[in-house]
């Protein structure tokens, strides 16, 4: 009986610890979303250093988070999501808007699939 207790007691830390690796996602991907289209209305509004600004801090908050990102998530999506960053910011530099948009759609989708992926739903679990 001991056993399954203890047995028991390592479930609901894992899933405790689940829940809590998909909350803090989820408000960090808002975050980082929320800072690109702050980024794509200003460059709407022809005010491209300011953007870049923002994509840079975006950058800069996804990277403070490298290894924990590392550690829990697929090295490819965190690789994709990092090189879109990359994208991003060059284009922001050349001052090509359609590509910009493109590119700025792109990472934005990515970053928001990477938290759909980690929810605990029936999709992601079967």
């Amino acid at each position: 009986m001991k056993r399954l207790w203890i047995a028991l007691a390592l479930l609901a830390t894992l899933l405790c610890g689940t829940l809590l690796h998909t909350w803090s996602l989820e408000g960090f991907t808002e975050e980082l979303t929320a800072s690109l289209e702050q980024a794509q209305r200003l460059v709407t509004a022809d005010r491209w250093e300011e953007a870049r600004s923002v994509t840079q801090k975006a950058l800069e908050t996804w990277s403070g988070r490298d290894v924990y990102l590392h550690v829990l998530l697929r090295h490819a999506d965190t690789d994709q999501i990092y090189a879109g960053f990359q994208e991003v910011l060059a284009l922001l530099t050349s001052g090509e808007y359609g590509e910009y948009a493109a590119a700025n759609a792109r990472l934005l989708t990515q970053i928001k699939l990477l938290s759909e992926a980690e929810q605990l739903t029936l999709k992601n679990v079967f």
